[in-house]
């Protein structure tokens, strides 16, 4: 017998199956293939049992965890012991921002408390003896009046934050605001006249009757500024001559909104900055001071006129009689005081005007406020934002209260963003 007859024989396979790189390609992708399945299956698998340990806390809590969920509630720790008095505005901390057209707000005055803005804008309107708040006449209704959405609720909160109780019998006794974090806080309202000045003042004076009674609004004695918890400032077309009037102004507790482009403050032999204006003149400033006739008509134009704008109704001749005695913001357009801010930086000359606005309002004890500031791209409006912070104003005007409370905006990407 052949030894070959001994010999185990495999199967015959097709030469194709041993030509070539087929086999080892074919168990390389199978291999890949079962490999990747076998990360994203265990990967999975991690994922599904992170999930369920945070459901287990949930369902599940710890001792600390149990007690702080049902907190205050009937049958659980600490019942009756989660309110306070005053608890209001509890945990939410004062910032310096303004709530720029705060009748827009989802919640007129509210929302602005919510996010921390300590001060609020509110556009009044005389019509037939009443005040109404709104942004333009055809947005005005009956129901929105300066009462409704200010006066009355304030009135409501300082009530609550000052409330009587055997450890407080005088609701009188002191004269707490409305952010429980911090008392002393004075809540700015700044009314903006957009009707006549001068017959919308009177009005005005009346309406703050229930907040004055209760001893809530800030006054100059004679001698020095009482904080309280609001502080009112009249904007727009209030007539500076009214409020430093003590005949129109009897308790001296309204404000006047100064101009701040003309307190710009330097050295002796420097000049302001010239900046390309848009829109209107401001204060004076495009006028050549070498035409003293012009000049001279301007002031007495201001001076006579009560419904001019922002800083121009009833205006004296100089920056000098803005004191803490008549008027408590100095503010601008940052539009047409600064100018247009172009490729997303502001200018060397831009940031000397502002420093010298701020320099020249802080002398006189004012605090600093630009309003309409760029608010698109988002990323140039966080540059302004910051830098205008950083140089040191007081009050950041705001549409956005959000992005405001949250600070997210001194993170800039770029300023398309």
């Amino acid at each position: 017998m052949s030894t070959d007859a001994h010999c185990f024989r495999l199967p015959a396979l097709p030469k194709d199956d041993f030509d070539g790189e087929k086999p080892i390609l074919g168990v390389r992708r199978r291999m890949c293939v079962r490999l990747g399945l076998g990360t994203l299956i265990f990967l999975g698998i991690i994922q599904l049992l992170s999930v369920l340990s945070g459901l287990l806390i949930v369902l599940v809590p710890n001792g600390i965890h149990r007690i702080t969920y049902k907190w205050g509630q009937l049958g659980h720790a600490g019942q009756g012991l989660s309110s306070w008095p005053t608890d209001f505005s509890g945990g939410i901390l004062p910032i310096p921002c303004h709530s720029h057209n705060d009748y827009w707000q989802h919640v007129p005055l509210y929302s602005a408390i919510e996010a921390g803005c300590i001060s609020v804008e509110a556009d009044v309107w005389l019509f037939d003896e009443q005040l109404y708040v709104g942004h333009s006449l055809a947005s005005l209704t009956l129901n929105r009046t300066l009462a409704s959405l200010y006066v009355d609720p304030l009135v409501n909160i300082l009530k609550k934050q000052n409330p009587t109780t055997r450890f407080h019998p005088d609701e009188n006794a002191s004269h707490h605001g409305v952010f429980d974090t911090d008392p002393e806080q004075s809540l700015t309202l700044l009314i903006d006249f957009k009707t006549s000045g001068s017959s919308l003042f009177p009005y005005v004076v009346s309406a703050l009757e229930p907040l004055r009674s209760r001893g809530y609004l800030s006054h100059y004695n004679g001698s020095q500024i009482i904080n309280r918890p609001i502080t009112v400032v009249g904007t727009g077309n209030t007539p500076f001559k009214l409020v430093d009037s003590t005949v129109s102004n009897p308790h001296q507790d309204i404000f006047f909104d100064a101009p701040l482009d003309a307190m710009w403050d330097g050295p002796a032999d420097e000049k302001p900055p010239t900046i390309p204006k848009t829109g209107p003149p401001v204060y004076g400033a495009d006028i050549d001071a070498s035409m003293p006739e012009l000049v001279a008509a301007e002031r007495e134009e201001r001076s006579a006129n009560d419904d001019m704008g922002q800083g121009k109704s009833g205006a004296p001749d100089t920056p000098e009689a803005y004191t803490t005695a008549n008027s408590f913001y100095a503010s601008v357009s940052f539009t047409q005081s600064v100018g247009h801010v172009l490729f997303g930086e502001l200018s060397e000359s831009q940031l000397a005007l502002i420093r010298g606005h701020i320099r020249g309002a802080h002398r006189r004890g004012l605090k600093v406020r630009y309003w309409e500031l760029p608010f698109w791209p988002i990323g140039l409006r966080n540059h302004v934002w910051d830098v205008l912070v950083k140089e040191g104003i007081d009050i950041l005007n705001v549409d956005d209260l959000k992005a405001a409370s949250e600070g997210v905006w001194t993170e800039r990407t770029g300023w398309w963003s």
